[in-house]
């Protein structure tokens, strides 16, 4: 009889026993889906907009923890005065990046097809010869597309300067010397894969002690691709990156990213195809100002 009557209790404690234990896994399952929070709520917001901007965890971290430092014995710091000290920290990083062979007279562009090498060769061209009074010439080692050869021999056209294909390491070597008395020497290179160690490979045999390196990346790439394709390249010396359409996208933490990690300078960024216009040599405070929020090329 005491055994019948406790069985009531016994079956009462066990289901209050399970609903809890639900309850703890709901609870687990809800915090394991909950986005981590790094940082007190007002930096948590300046940070995740870095986040959404695709900055690299670890390079979002690097310029928030010295803000977050700065307001330690700030009670209740405004949103607004962390961005512009995020803001600050970013273009201190960006100063710090000091560009590297300067009057270098032969430049390459390297990168992967569609990231607008050539038509950035030809605005980097148009700006030296109209605002340097430099004597440009052109040299394409692009032979695999019929296509990039025609669209560099017509900027040549435009901009009445000489062109030439190289076909060989040898080639190049010649043309190089053919165009001893010009200022600067372009060289447009193939888009062929950049993942093919032999392309790489041979496009740091044609490097000289008078040459820069400009690796052309496309802002419409996935952060990981963008990164990826520079490391194939970090060892070839005195380069600098080019941003490419800056103008049709809205996340920006890329240049960041191959900026602050690989401490490398931005030398230009452009926003369109228009020659020779839609080229900027952007400053810290610009790229900043595309970060954290304000536009550069509609900025009134």
């Amino acid at each position: 009889e005491r055994i019948e009557n406790i069985t009531p209790i016994l079956q009462e404690h066990s289901l209050e026993t399970n609903v809890l234990d639900e309850l703890k896994e709901i609870k687990q399952m809800m915090a394991l889906q909950m986005p981590k929070q790094e940082y007190e709520p007002e930096f948590e917001v300046v940070y995740q907009h870095l986040l959404q901007q695709e900055v690299e965890h670890d390079v979002a971290k690097q310029l928030m923890d010295p803000v977050v430092k700065k307001f330690e014995h700030t009670p209740d710091p405004a949103i607004r005065d962390i961005y512009q000290a995020v803001k600050e920290e970013i273009e201190k990083r960006l100063s710090g990046l000091t560009r590297q062979g300067a009057g270098m007279r032969i430049i390459q562009f390297v990168g992967p097809t569609g990231v607008g090498k050539t038509t950035t060769l030809a605005k980097i061209a148009a700006h030296s010869m109209l605002k340097e009074q430099k004597k440009v010439a052109f040299i394409t080692a692009d032979t695999y597309r019929i296509a990039a050869i025609e669209q560099l021999k017509t900027y040549a056209r435009i901009l009445d300067v000489p062109i030439e294909v190289a076909y060989s390491i040898q080639d190049f070597n010649q043309l190089v010397m053919k165009f001893a008395h010009y200022d600067l020497i372009l060289v447009d290179t193939a888009g062929r894969n950049y993942r093919d160690p032999k392309y790489v490979k041979q496009l740091f045999s044609q490097l000289n002690q008078d040459m820069k390196t400009y690796i052309v990346l496309s802002l419409t790439a996935k952060p990981k691709d963008i990164m990826d394709i520079y490391q194939q390249f970090d060892h070839i010396p005195n380069k600098e990156v080019i941003f490419t359409k800056v103008d049709e996208t809205r996340q920006y933490g890329s240049m960041l990213n191959i900026a602050l990690t690989h401490h490398i300078p931005i030398a230009y960024i452009t926003n369109g195809q228009n020659v020779p216009d839609d080229i900027v040599i952007p400053s810290s405070q610009q790229i900043s100002d595309l970060i954290i929020g304000r536009d550069l090329f509609h900025d009134t």
